[in-house]
């Protein structure tokens, strides 16, 4: 058996039991695993059903061009639709998406416009704004409109409530899913309630977004909108698609626990998700008391680890933004293996000679040039040897007539890795600001040291 095109693989995606994560909670806890989707996320299934819907309603023309603001998901997606049915794409996003979101739809030549993320969504440089323009200036064009456009809860009340119903052969007590768009949990939600009115349905939200509050208070507050770095899940609005009478609670997730779970569904699960799906099993654990040995929970886990390989699952990225502090050694536990150590540095009008001698005298190899206490260079031994080697005389001028470009600079909470690779032959150390503001600098030696020690 085969299938007419790749549209037609979309959906019947599996579940799949979560074990070590989820060890402390009662009940069976299930993931809906949505990366087996042609475009590896659960938005193929609104994609191609707001395309259809649009083609039925004579909004969709034949050579037209799809237009629509996308963190990246839908728009693969529509572009995926888009190659099979003959139409163009342009999308509009945000400069917080991850590059390998952009560079997917790239690949199925789509237009990608990236706009800036903190700008109100009536800003006229926000996401929302330029595709709108472009729809309006357009001719033959038509905006997909994922947030309002209520063909993105059909097709998971069409789709996935059913699938998610079958596939637990009815006996499923809660759903728990990030909500961005809404139409995932709304239209899933809607048809299972309506199977069982006893469902619980639960929204995992984002500090930063409207939400939870807008959920518990009818009040929607301003106050609440700040920039997270949580990708697909919270808002700054309200969407048409979020069917608030349907979803029972909002649960708030850090952009830290959503991170670090999204890490750990690979290491302890073998599941290769995406951020939105760390946050929703991040809001699971921190409602897990809520939980009977009877629950039947599922998780949706909305799309691909791929996605994020220079965010999430990134460990000097993580460690930039302080959501890891883990075993592996650091700047900052090298230098503790180390012990103090000044930094010997020789100024820029020094001689080459006296630095070549300070250096023999210090037995060290390399050595930081200042002018004016600011770092403007470095000379290593070998500098010094072939300097002297072309040009004898150059011993008395100064050492920064032979100087090369500084050593790099890296933080405490660099990783070894990332040390590492900034270390060569034409490189030899970095140097780093302790946490008392003094420059020190880290050699090969003292990685080796602190591996071994």
């Amino acid at each position: 058996m085969w299938h007419d095109n790749i549209l037609d693989t979309i959906g019947n995606t599996p579940m799949v039991k979560l074990n070590r994560i989820t060890s402390r909670l009662k009940g069976t806890i299930l993931a809906k695993i949505e990366t087996t989707n042609p475009g590896n996320s659960i938005k193929d299934r609104m994609a191609v059903k707001m395309i259809e819907d649009a083609e039925a309603a004579g909004l969709l023309k034949p050579g037209g061009t799809i237009i629509e603001g996308t963190s990246g998901n839908t728009g693969m997606g529509l572009a995926m639709a888009a190659v099979i049915k003959g139409y163009r794409c342009i999308f509009t996003t945000t400069d917080k998406q991850s590059k390998e979101k952009i560079d997917a739809l790239r690949a199925f030549g789509a237009e990608v416009i990236v706009c800036p993320t903190n700008v109100d969504p009536e800003d006229p440089r926000s996401y929302y704004s330029v595709s709108s323009r472009l729809e309006r200036e357009i001719p033959n064009s038509w905006k997909a409109n994922q947030y309002d456009n209520l063909s993105n809860t059909r097709a998971h009340y069409e789709q996935t409530g059913p699938e998610i119903w079958e596939q637990t052969e009815g006996k499923v007590t809660h759903l728990v899913a990030g909500v961005g768009t809404g139409g995932t949990i709304s239209g899933a939600g809607k048809y299972l309630k309506e199977k069982n009115p006893d469902i619980l349905i639960w929204g995992i939200d984002s500090y930063g977004s409207v939400f939870k509050k807008y959920k518990e208070t009818g009040i929607f507050d301003k106050n609440e909108i700040y920039p997270y770095i949580t990708e697909g899940i919270g808002e700054d609005f309200l969407p048409k698609n979020v069917a608030f009478e349907v979803i029972d609670h909002f649960e708030k997730v850090t952009d830290k626990d959503a991170a670090l779970m999204t890490r750990d569904l690979a290491r302890k699960e073998g599941i290769f998700a995406g951020n939105s799906a760390g946050a929703a099993v991040a809001g699971l654990l921190q409602l897990g008391d809520r939980l009977r040995d009877d629950s039947v929970v599922v998780v949706i886990l909305h799309d691909h680890g791929s996605r994020y390989m220079g965010k999430m699952y990134n460990e000097d990225w993580l460690r930039e933004r302080g959501f890891l502090e883990d075993e592996k050694l650091t700047a900052q536990t090298i230098l503790k293996k180390r012990g103090d150590v000044p930094l010997i540095m020789a100024d820029a009008e020094q001689s080459v000679i006296e630095t070549f001698n300070s250096m023999k005298t210090l037995n060290i190899s390399q050595i930081p040039v200042t002018q004016q206490g600011m770092i403007i260079g470095k000379v290593t031994e070998s500098d010094i040897l072939n300097a002297l080697l072309d040009n004898p005389s150059l011993k008395s001028a100064g050492v920064m007539e032979i100087c090369t470009p500084p050593f790099p600079f890296v933080d405490l909470r660099t990783s070894i890795d990332k040390i590492s690779s900034l270390i060569h032959k034409d490189n030899q150390a970095v140097l780093v600001e302790d946490e008392y503001g003094k420059i020190t600098i880290i050699t090969q030696y003292d990685i080796i040291n602190a591996i071994s020690g």
